[in-house]
């Protein structure tokens, strides 16, 4: 997957709060992601998170 620092992303499962958007904040072996709806942020493994995403939707830089 071609994902950069500040795409927002749809995923396929929402976060507790209800959001399902997220902004990417870091890439590596770990992704950091931060919920558009409640601000928290997560670090999650890449593999998890590429798995959940149901698509790319504003690229950031560009």
């Amino acid at each position: 997957m071609d994902i950069k620092v500040g795409d927002r992303i749809l995923m396929k499962k929402k976060h507790p709060c209800g959001a399902d958007t997220f902004s990417v904040l870091r890439i590596g072996a770990d992704f950091k992601i931060r919920c558009l709806g409640c601000g928290r942020e997560v670090m999650a493994p890449r593999v998890k998170v590429e798995k959940n995403i149901k698509k790319i939707l504003e690229n950031g830089n560009v």
